[in-house]
């Protein structure tokens, strides 16, 4: 049996996901089943569509352009609020946004603010595909679309920003899912009999969501990304939302529904899920 390859996003939101295939001190004995490749979402989605990619933790904007794939019941990077790390910034009010430059690194984030603005903001906008570099986007534009790490670090005091995991919130009353891990159902002829895929993922999420695990993380991961270690533990558990449970597959559908419906997806699709005991209960 060849091991799976496991394309991961590079963002600290994908830290407490990740923890039994970092860690060896957590008993966890999988680590030999995967081969691991870290990269931004785009490129993650890029990996599982070309298939030098068994698995991935993809954007959810993904799943409406690559065939094949079911997604792993129970795990997600969603949010049920403000979500921080993905943001529009703006040198102007909402309603005088002409220009926006979407961060490369998004495929979700940046159907997620076209349909903000086809539905609710005002058509008309013009979008180019930037760097996320926030200097540079609102040099020529009015405002940047900005995901992850780099998000979290705009100093939101010099800016008008606008937090679309909030505003998709307030304007349906629903959570809005991010990303989720799925799997190219070729890949599964190759894979082990006995591993149980879902529980694998679902039980390294729980285990990086332990507050000593925490902890551990917000140690590492706060000097890397200019934050304290108190702002990495509260974006953890207060931001971001890792239970892709029946209210986030709601909001996700209709996400998939209004993302086809202005053209910033290319189809509606209905989620399939891994065939296991957790999926079914989880479609009920």
């Amino acid at each position: 049996m060849k091991r799976l390859r496991i394309s991961a996003i590079s963002y600290l939101n994908t830290a407490p996901l990740m923890w039994d295939f970092e860690h060896r001190d957590t008993g966890s004995t999988t680590r030999s089943d995967f081969d691991i490749a870290y990269t931004i979402p785009s490129q993650c989605a890029a990996s599982l569509r070309e298939g030098s990619a068994d698995i991935g933790i993809i954007p959810a904007a993904a799943y409406a352009s690559i065939p094949d794939l079911a997604i792993l019941p129970g795990v997600a990077i969603a949010s049920r609020r403000a979500v921080r790390s993905i943001l529009l910034v703006s040198k102007v009010p909402l309603e005088r946004i002409r220009t926006v430059a979407l961060d490369t690194s998004s495929m979700t984030s940046v159907a997620l603010t076209r349909v903000l603005f086809a539905k609710w903001w005002g058509s008309g906008r013009t979008f180019a595909a930037m760097a996320p570099d926030i200097e540079q986007m609102l040099a020529t534009h009015d405002a940047g679309l900005v995901i992850g790490d780099p998000a979290l670090k705009i100093d939101r005091s010099q800016y008008i920003t606008y937090d679309l995991a909030e505003e998709w919130i307030r304007l349906t009353g629903k959570p809005f899912v991010f990303a989720f891990w799925a799997v190219r159902q070729a890949a599964l002829k190759d894979a082990p009999r006995d591993l149980d895929l879902a529980m694998v993922f679902q039980e390294s999420r729980d285990h990086g969501l332990l507050p000593q695990n925490l902890d551990r993380i917000a140690l590492e991961w706060a000097p890397r990304i200019g934050l304290g270690q108190q702002e990495v533990k509260s974006y953890l558990t207060e931001n971001i939302h890792y239970s892709l449970d029946p209210a986030c597959l709601d909001g996700m559908q209709l996400f998939f529904q209004y993302g086809h419906e202005c053209g910033a997806l290319p189809r509606n699709p209905s989620p399939c899920f891994l065939d296991t005991p957790q999926a079914a209960a989880i479609s009920l």
